[in-house]
C-alpha cells in the first residue's frame, strides 16, 4: 500500500468536513475535477471506499471516518513541527507559553519567574487565549506549553494538575434557589446551560455538570450559544441559563448581580500545565518542573 502525502490528507479532510465537493474545492482554492480525482486516487491507494457517493449529501464510510479522525492530528503535527523548528532556529529562541483567560495568572507569573530564574533555557513568552485557543495552539505548534483550566479532554496532550477547587452554580440573583446555602445537581434539573460551539461531548457534559455518576440522569437543556465568559455571564444575568464555575470566580463576577451557590455532587475545576504528548523539549520539561515545584495555593474546601 502506498503512503498518503500531506496534500492528499488535506484534500480529504476538506471533503470529509464539508461533505460537498464544490464547497471543499472552494475552500482549498482549486477546481473540483482535480479534487475528485485526488479522492479517487486515495481510495485506490488504500483499497477502500471513503465516501458513499450515492447518499445525498455524500456520507463518510467507516473507513472514511477513521481516516478523518487520524488525518486531522497528522496534519496538525506537521504544521506544529514546522512552527517549532522555525522558533527554535531563530537568533533568540523562546518558549511559547499560552494561558487560558482566568487560569490562575498569578500562579503562571510565579512559574515563569521560577523557570526564567534558572538562566538556562530560552525565555518564556506568554500569550493569552480565549476559549479553546490554548489547546489549538499547543496542537498546531503556536505554543509549546500551556496553563489552562481542566479537566483536559484532548488525548494528544499530556498534563499535570497544579491545583483543584470546587465548582459552584452561578444563578441570577432573583433565581428561586439563589439564597440556598448548598445545592445538589438535581435541584437544577431542567435548567438550560450555555452552549459552547465546538465543544466535545465530554466538555459539554462537564460544562453542564452532568459528567459525574450522581448527575448523569439530570436533564440539562441547551441554552444560548456563547463564545466567551462575558457572554456566558450575561446569559445567566438575563435568566437564560445557569452555569457552573470555579469557586475562585465568585468575587470577580459579584458585580454582575449573580449568586454563587455551592453544589455538593459535581466535579471540581482544575488548573493544569499541559504540553503535546510527542514533545521532547528540555525547555518544556524544565517549565513543567518549575510548575510542579511551585507552592500550590491553599485549595478551596470542597462543599459537603
Amino acid at each position: 500500500m502506498e503512503d498518503l502525502d500531506l496534500r492528499e490528507l488535506r484534500y480529504f479532510v476538506a471533503v470529509a468536513e464539508e461533505l460537498n465537493f464544490t464547497r471543499a474545492a472552494e475552500r482549498l482554492g482549486i477546481a473540483q475535477p482535480p479534487l475528485s480525482r485526488t479522492i479517487q486516487a486515495i481510495e485506490t491507494k488504500l483499497g477502500v471506499r471513503l465516501l458513499d457517493r450515492g447518499a445525498r449529501p455524500p456520507a463518510l464510510t467507516d473507513a472514511g471516518r477513521v481516516l478523518m479522525e487520524q488525518a486531522r492530528p497528522a496534519i496538525a503535527a506537521v504544521a506544529a513541527a514546522g512552527r517549532r523548528a522555525a522558533r527554535a532556529g531563530t537568533e533568540r529562541p523562546r518558549l511559547a507559553v499560552v494561558v487560558k483567560t482566568g487560569s490562575a495568572p498569578a500562579l503562571l507569573r510565579d512559574i515563569v519567574a521560577r523557570y526564567d530564574g534558572q538562566g538556562t533555557w530560552p525565555p518564556a513568552e506568554i500569550s493569552i487565549g480565549g476559549w479553546g485557543e490554548p489547546t489549538a495552539m499547543l496542537l498546531d505548534g503556536r505554543a509549546d506549553v500551556a496553563l489552562l483550566r481542566g479537566p483536559l479532554f484532548e488525548p494528544l496532550l499530556d498534563s499535570e494538575i497544579l491545583l483543584t477547587e470546587p465548582r459552584m452554580a452561578v444563578l441570577p440573583a432573583g433565581h428561586r434557589l439563589a439564597r440556598r446555602e448548598r445545592l445538589r445537581r438535581v435541584d437544577l434539573d431542567g435548567e438550560p446551560v450555555p452552549y459552547w460551539p465546538g465543544a466535545s461531548a465530554e466538555q459539554t457534559a462537564y460544562n453542564a455538570a452532568t459528567d459525574t455518576w450522581t448527575a448523569q440522569q439530570v436533564h440539562a437543556p441547551r441554552g444560548p450559544r456563547v463564545e466567551n465568559m462575558d457572554q456566558m455571564l450575561d446569559a445567566v444575568v438575563l435568566g437564560q441559563a445557569v452555569a457552573f464555575l470555579p469557586a475562585s470566580y465568585a468575587d470577580s463576577a459579584a458585580h454582575r448581580g449573580l449568586s454563587y451557590v455551592p453544589v455538593s455532587d459535581i466535579s471540581p475545576s482544575t488548573v493544569v500545565v499541559a504540553w503535546p504528548q510527542i514533545c521532547r523539549s528540555q525547555a518544556v520539561a524544565a517549565f513543567v518542573r518549575a510548575a510542579l515545584g511551585m507552592p500550590v495555593p491553599t485549595e478551596v474546601a470542597e462543599p459537603t
